[in-house]
């Protein structure tokens, strides 16, 4: 009867343990929530700048454009991360073999998700800097220096951070 107890007590915590996984879902939920928000705001750059179109220059159409690549990263990062982390740390999705469920979904693990993210940050860190520059060359467009330093810093140590992430995935033996 003794060794019995252990057992059970043993048995009892890995169950809390394993069950605890579904406090990340309502993490998850927030997300969608965030995907929403994006949404909102990217309808309204678009009905903003396509109000404005008739006055726009090239240059504004570009900025514009890059705006709205921006938030749709931004909205793919939330996705990549709702998709995969849930899959990941809560449970499979069960939606079948639907005709929409993306090709990576189920397949992509931690090593994949830290990967697509950091490619998502560089690439929605690049855009950010490319809006600054871009009015950069417009007559008494002025910008702050140091922030210009700070952004290009910022942008470097996602690139660097991204290729040693690669290097170290590489090195562990997942090759991809």
């Amino acid at each position: 009867m003794n060794g019995q107890k252990p057992q059970f007590i043993e048995l009892a915590i890995e169950r809390v343990l394993f069950a605890s996984r579904w406090l990340l879902a309502p993490f998850y939920l927030g997300m969608v929530v965030a995907l929403g928000a994006i949404l909102v705001v990217f309808v309204n750059e678009l009905v903003h700048g396509l109000a404005e179109i008739a006055v726009f220059d090239a240059e504004h159409v570009i900025l514009l454009a890059l705006s709205l690549i921006d938030l749709s990263l931004t909205g793919n990062l939330v996705l990549i991360v709702i998709f995969a982390g849930y899959e990941t740390f809560v449970s499979r999705m069960h939606v079948g073999d639907h005709e929409d469920r993306p090709a990576w979904m189920g397949t992509v693990d931690f090593s994949d998700l830290k990967i697509k993210l950091i490619a998502s940050i560089v690439a929605i860190s690049g855009i950010a800097l490319l809006r600054v520059f871009l009015p950069l060359g417009d007559t008494g467009v002025r910008v702050e220096q140091p922030r210009l330093g700070w952004m290009i810093g910022i942008h470097v140590t996602f690139v660097v951070s991204g290729v040693l992430m690669a290097v170290m995935d590489r090195i562990s033996g997942k090759d991809h």
